[in-house]
């Protein structure tokens, strides 16, 4: 053989039988491949030094030695160098091993058999194109049959399957440590745009209740034109006394007013300034541009009223109190609601606070109608603060502080009150959101729960999900809709029995989610208190005369959600 090597003007066959012939005594298997008919190559894996010539030439080969064995029934064929042991696939092609000729025909045989059920199960199928796709898959399930110098390992198909997946304890703990910890991420994102949104809600029902959002409404009737929801801060006045008790009113001389500071002078600045607009800035000023284009505030009203709560209006001035006590009865009322309207809490808290605006206000006996209180509220929870006389209270009605006299200029809560029960829900609201393939339909319905209640500046407000403008098929009432925010306002000036018992809204928005659609804020006011208590009389502890005052009530939600 090395006398052939270095012979010129052999041809390419001598040269491959004089390789082959050096590895005969090895007993191995030297290549496994896929061809076609012609003899072209699929996947071809050599397991010892073979450059590409040299396999190439053997494959192009193997179709004449098959042509002139096709008459026979086996399954290889034999050169004076090698053997092929092959077996015919579906289209056309052959599985085929080149060994030596001194190889084990039998164990070729298994071989072929389990590399021939080794192609469909990693390929898919024996088609052209699943080989191709396959090619690498097949190479890695060929060096599990066969090891780098040819010989057969001791496998089965599972096996091969297990190899090739490459199934990795540690990789799945790695993996398993991944997706925790994006899940982790995911759900505190989830949790803090869940947070932002409850704040926001939260900012916005803060507003109604103050009055301070919502100065501007699409009103239903008339397209296009803007009407003020109302304040919010209008509340029932009432003085006990007139001076007829006894009580001179002109020993009593209102407080000088504090004198008000001159404004700073106005600087102007030039130049520019990083992050002196903001977001917030903007969004007024884009708001304020909005405003003075319809021109909905006639010249007048501010932009920063414009919209669900932008910005606060600039607070008036507070006058001086005019009396020597100021009383104020305020009541919260908690609603959860289903979206059914059916009312699951209900929780509504009082309190009665005194604050002392002269030396005669400290020294006030505050009574109230305890005795009618008995029969007319038996279910309501009363308590008095620490400091009031509770003996005097339950036997006379009368609260008046154990020793001293009430703070100067600073209020105290001297009665509280409080009742759990779902009658007290003065409204309900049932919303249904249907999905009509790409479109949410929501139809609403507000009815007034109590017939006794007159709601003044009442508030439903909707989350949209989206910024896209509704489209109102019927309401009553009127609307406001804040694209910014993606929120919608339904607005009554005042809910009544005799009026707008119940009221109903349909409108349609794109969108499939109907739970974006909650949870719904309800936000009113009222000069009618849901407990029936009542201050009867204001008088001076040491010499009983009458003191002027000046007493609010108002009733109002903490939290009234429908979800």
């Amino acid at each position: 053989p090395s006398h052939n090597n270095k012979t010129k003007g052999k041809d390419l066959s001598s040269k491959s039988n004089s390789f082959i012939n050096n590895r005969s005594t090895n007993m191995v298997v030297l290549s496994a491949s896929v061809c076609t008919k012609s003899g072209k190559a699929l996947v071809s894996r050599q397991f010892v030094e073979m450059n590409r010539l040299r396999v190439e030439g053997l494959l192009a080969a193997f179709p004449k030695l098959v042509g002139h064995a096709s008459k026979t029934q086996h399954t290889f064929v034999e050169t004076d160098s090698v053997r092929y042991v092959y077996q015919p696939l579906e289209n056309h092609m052959y599985l085929l091993l080149i060994t030596t000729k001194g190889s084990n025909i039998v164990e070729d045989l298994g071989t072929l058999r389990l590399l021939a059920k080794v192609i469909p199960d990693v390929a898919g199928g024996f088609q052209e194109t699943a080989i191709n796709d396959h090619a690498f898959d097949l190479i890695f399930a060929f060096d599990e049959v066969l090891n780098a110098g040819g010989y057969k390992e001791e496998c089965t198909l599972s096996s091969i399957k297990t190899n090739l997946e490459m199934d990795s304890h540690e990789e799945k703990v790695a993996e398993a440590l991944r997706k925790s910890k994006e899940d982790n991420a995911r759900a505190e994102m989830m949790q803090r745009e869940k947070d932002l949104r409850e704040a926001q809600m939260a900012q916005l029902r803060q507003n109604l209740m103050n009055g301070q959002g919502l100065s501007g409404i699409t009103n239903a009737a008339q397209p296009g034109k803007m009407a003020g929801f109302g304040g919010g801060g209008g509340v029932s006045m009432q003085g006990f006394g007139s001076g007829d008790g006894g009580y001179d009113a002109s020993q009593y001389q209102a407080p000088a007013p504090a004198p008000v500071a001159p404004p700073p002078p106005k600087v102007v600045a030039k130049g520019m300034k990083l992050g002196g607009m903001g977001s917030a800035g903007k969004k007024d000023s884009l708001m304020a541009a909005m405003a003075a284009e319809d021109n909905l505030f006639g010249g007048k009203a501010s932009a920063a009223d414009f919209g669900l709560g932008l910005a606060a209006p600039a607070p008036a001035a507070v006058a001086a109190p005019s009396t020597p006590l100021t009383l104020a009865l305020e009541e919260k009322i908690t609603v959860s609601m289903t979206r059914e309207g059916t009312v699951e809490k209900c929780e509504v808290k009082g309190t009665l606070t005194l604050t002392a605006n002269t030396d005669a206000g400290t020294h006030a006996l505050v009574a109230v109608n305890k005795a009618q209180l008995k029969s007319m509220a038996s279910d309501w929870t009363f308590a008095t603060h620490p400091k009031m006389d509770k003996k005097t209270y339950e036997k006379e009605g009368t609260l008046k502080v154990k020793k001293g006299g009430f703070p100067m200029g600073r209020g105290l809560g001297i009665l509280r009150w409080s009742y759990n029960g779902e009658e007290a829900a003065p409204l309900t609201l049932n919303c249904w959101p249907e999905d009509e393939g790409g479109s949410m339909n929501v139809s609403m319905e507000l009815e007034l729960a109590r017939p006794d209640a007159v709601l003044k500046d009442v508030n439903i407000l909707l989350p949209l999900g989206t910024t896209d403008p509704p489209v109102v098929e019927s309401m009553d009432g009127v609307y406001k809709h804040d694209p910014t925010s993606g929120m919608m306002c339904w607005h009554f000036d005042q809910v009544d029995a005799n009026t707008n018992s119940t009221a109903n809204m349909e409108f349609s928005i794109a969108g499939s989610n109907a739970d974006a659609f909650f949870p719904i804020q309800i936000g009113f006011r009222s000069e009618a208190l849901q407990c029936p208590i009542l201050v009867t009389n204001v008088t001076h502890s040491e010499n009983g005369t009458v003191i002027p005052n000046q007493m609010t009530q108002i009733f109002h939600p903490d939290s009234y959600t429908c979800a």
